[in-house]
């Protein structure tokens, strides 16, 4: 199966700080070469370690990460913006309809709202990132 991909996608989350910098690095990790890939946050946020910790698991590197929100992009030209909170859900209805682009609303838990032990933690972080993976190969890995 062939899949159409799209030139530019953007991931967006309430902070730029954990899913949507997971997220566009597993697709620039898939498809970086096909397809420019960013990420913002409705606000920056702060860079989070257990990010960089499961991400490396996998041997994907975004320690050199540093989060940013939307005012903050260098491009604004996407053809497809993906959201993974319910704020970032609320800015793309806005964005939308002053831009031509399809906007995806993926529901995706928030790791960082998970109480227990640091292995407790780094699993919900896991959880997170192995669901990105199996999202974005079936949206955009033929």
């Amino acid at each position: 199966m062939n899949i159409k991909l799209p030139s530019a996608v953007l991931f967006a989350c309430t902070l730029n700080a954990i899913r949507s910098p997971m997220a566009a690095a597993i697709l620039h990790h898939y498809c970086g070469h096909k397809i420019y890939v960013a990420s913002a946050g409705i606000a920056a946020g702060d860079p989070d370690p257990f990010v960089g910790m499961v991400m490396d698991e996998i041997g994907i590197d975004i320690k050199a990460h540093r989060p940013h929100s939307f005012e903050d992009l260098e491009d604004s030209v996407f053809d497809v913006l993906i959201t993974l909170s319910p704020e970032a859900e609320n800015k793309a209805k806005h964005l939308g309809t002053s831009l031509a682009l399809d906007i995806e609303n993926w529901k995706i838990a928030d790791p960082s709202q998970t109480q227990g032990s640091r292995s407790q933690i780094l699993d919900a972080y896991r959880d997170v990132r192995d669901d990105l993976v199996k999202k974005v190969k079936s949206r955009f890995v033929s």
